[in-house]
């Protein structure tokens, strides 16, 4: 289980499919072996509604807000960040300690983002959804849904042959339709 969590962890990070590191070995790789100072990272996400994403992010997937904190626009123009808008950032969290996973939401109100075409994960380039690896999936799925999650496709499904037999998948989009998928074990 703790090799599967691994391969989890790193299709989280990179956003790409499973099967490339089961096959590539990647994540065998130690920490003293790399120049990494975690083994997370962090994630910003610009949003179009942040109440709407906070209360998606924490209700119905269970991150929990953390202090958050504020950039000033010249410091932004700065590092390449933003065009003298000042960052107003809300910090989520995946599990405890003193390292985990972090959702950083930001909204600009001022100057609004494009969307970018979600309707499948080929339509548009960049980061195209979050994976997050849960204990026990029907649990998840149930919290969820019980939350207003809209489940996609006909999930919860399996994972394809190959990978561990009875864990599952469960995807649903965030209130900027962005894709997230949970996986785990599953009783179907």
């Amino acid at each position: 289980m703790n090799r599967f969590r691994t391969w989890i962890q790193i299709a989280c990070l990179t956003g790409v499919t499973l099967t490339a590191f089961t096959l590539g070995g990647f994540a065998n790789q130690k920490t003293e072996d790399s120049n990494f100072a975690s083994q997370t990272i962090d994630l910003g996400m610009v949003v179009s509604d942040l109440e709407k994403s906070l209360k998606f992010y924490k209700d119905v997937l269970g991150f929990t807000e953390v202090p958050g904190f504020k950039v000033g626009g010249d410091f932004a123009v700065e590092a390449g960040l933003a065009n003298k808008l000042d960052l107003d950032v809300h910090v989520l969290v995946l599990g405890q300690g003193t390292n985990p996973t972090k959702l950083k939401l930001m909204e600009f109100k001022t100057a609004p983002g494009a969307r970018v075409d979600n309707t499948f994960i080929h339509s548009s380039y960049g980061f195209r959804y979050l994976t997050i690896a849960v204990k026990d999936l029907n649990a998840a799925v149930e919290k969820a849904n019980k939350a207003g999650g809209k489940l996609v496709g006909k999930c919860p499904v399996p994972l394809p042959k190959g990978f561990p037999a009875g864990i599952g998948l469960a995807i649903y989009r965030d209130p900027d339709g962005n894709p997230v998928e949970l996986v785990g074990p599953w009783k179907q």
